[in-house]
């Protein structure tokens, strides 16, 4: 237990040396501002707007945009979680520093247990503090708070630690500039079956609705996402909710246990993957 501590509190310390968490400070503090900012325009000149019959303008409002930052707090979370494990085997194997720690003090085991609780004791902290930050502008300038408060961002903060738990078994096998591009291209491509599927939705393609779906649950970042956006206008009926499920940031059509049973057993497969992987590494 002592070498898993003293190897966080290394990788903590490197990402200190290396400024990794004051460039994601600045760039949060300047996320927060920019949304702040819409959202003190969009809902002091939503009196001006005429809504569709049936369609509540502040629900509307409120659900989008907030669906709209649970979207750039899971994308910040995500770089940090690749940022963060990219090169946590291959890095340090270059580096000369991985084979001195795992033939003794350590053991690799604990070495990947150590990195993968380094970055999720970042991401899952930061993830939280974004996304109630998010929520406590869009209430104090709009007054309209989700149907569902802790679930939402626990899943987010969910979908994040699986990033990372990715991007440590992908470190297992490939350089880290191609770890992380093989990371961001994944997470897109999931990105990316989340909008067919909500294309598909909307114009009632079962196909594409399928096809989303099958993606979601291959990768489930974007399913336990879409579980999200679909808490947060939960309670949320009528012509209002029928809109804001054409997406893409108000509503999601993939969602329930079912997804975060799945999420939870994937991880666990991830890591038990990578720590298979590590354990017949040659060094």
């Amino acid at each position: 237990m002592r070498g898993i501590g003293t190897i966080v509190r290394y990788g903590l310390e490197e990402a200190l040396r290396r400024k990794v968490f004051v460039v994601v400070l600045l760039l949060t503090a300047g996320f927060l501002f920019l949304y702040w900012l819409g959202n003190h325009y969009a809902f002091r000149d939503l009196s001006g707007v005429q809504a569709p019959a049936g369609v509540d303008a502040r629900d509307f409002a409120g659900s989008f945009v907030f669906g709209l930052a649970m979207f750039a707090t899971l994308f910040l979370g995500v770089v940090l979680a690749i940022f963060l494990t990219i090169g946590a085997v291959s890095g340090d194997a270059e580096r000369g520093l991985l084979q001195p720690l795992v033939v003794r003090p350590v053991g690799r085991s604990s070495l990947l247990v150590a990195r993968l609780l380094g970055a999720a004791g970042v991401c899952v902290p930061y993830v939280l503090a974004v996304y109630f930050a998010s929520m406590a502008i869009t209430a104090s300038e709009g007054h309209w708070w989700p149907d569902r408060i802790v679930v939402p961002g626990l899943e987010l903060a969910g979908a994040v630690a699986l990033v990372a738990a990715l991007g440590l078994l992908g470190s297992v096998f490939l350089s880290s500039i191609a770890n992380g591009i093989a990371i961001f291209m994944v997470f897109g491509a999931g990105l990316v079956a989340g909008l067919l599927g909500t294309i598909g939705h909307a114009l009632g393609s079962h196909t594409l609705q399928r096809a989303a779906k099958i993606a979601a649950y291959v990768i489930p970042v974007e399913a336990l996402y879409q579980d999200a956006l679909g808490q947060i206008t939960a309670n949320t009926q009528g012509v209002t909710r029928f809109v804001l499920q054409l997406g893409p940031f108000g509503g999601a059509y993939i969602g329930g246990t079912a997804v975060r049973l799945w999420a939870a057993a994937y991880l666990a497969a991830v890591v038990a993957l990578a720590l298979f992987a590590f354990a017949r590494r040659d060094l």
